[in-house]
């Protein structure tokens, strides 16, 4: 019997609460310009993942916005109610989420067992049909509506915050 590979659990955890989604596999990217390369953000929009913690780390951040974005901190903080913000280390990372850099996604919340990850999203990708986000590894992309990305989350708890980027 084959070994479960850690996107079959986003996969089946989509099934299971009924999303319709469109998976794509591919070599390994760790930023857009390599998906952009590869054509992957042309099926869809591709979102860029951001995981920033607050000052004392006591606040985790999954930031999500348009590819072609420019993420202000600052502009965030204030939006969200936090101490200056930074990027959280890949230990932090491993910990809450069990991702590496380069995987980072929104479905990792399926990871965070304590529902402490805060999922930051931009405003412009409200009501968008095709969003594509990483299942838990760089070696694939699931294309889903927003509705159902909401639905994904919501599922698992996760405080869900819009903010203009």
């Amino acid at each position: 019997m084959s070994e479960e590979r850690v996107q079959d659990k986003v996969y089946d955890k989509l099934k299971e609460l009924g999303i319709e989604y469109e998976m794509m596999e591919h070599p390994a990217v760790y930023t857009i310009e390599e998906m952009d390369e590869l054509g992957i953000t042309d099926k869809g929009g591709v979102c860029k993942n951001l995981f920033l913690r607050d000052e004392k780390g006591k606040r985790h951040f999954l930031v999500v916005l348009e590819k072609d974005k420019t993420a202000d901190l600052k502009k965030i903080r204030d939006q969200i109610g936090s101490t200056r913000l930074s990027f959280a280390s890949a230990d932090r990372l491993a910990k809450h989420l069990q991702l590496s850099q380069g995987e980072v996604t929104p479905l990792g919340v399926i990871n965070d067992e304590a529902h402490a990850v805060e999922v930051v999203l931009d405003k412009d990708i409200q009501g968008k049909d095709s969003l594509g986000f990483h299942p838990n590894t760089n070696t694939a992309t699931v294309w889903i509506s927003f509705d159902n990305l909401m639905k994904y989350i919501n599922h698992f708890g996760n405080k869900v915050k819009f903010v203009k980027i």
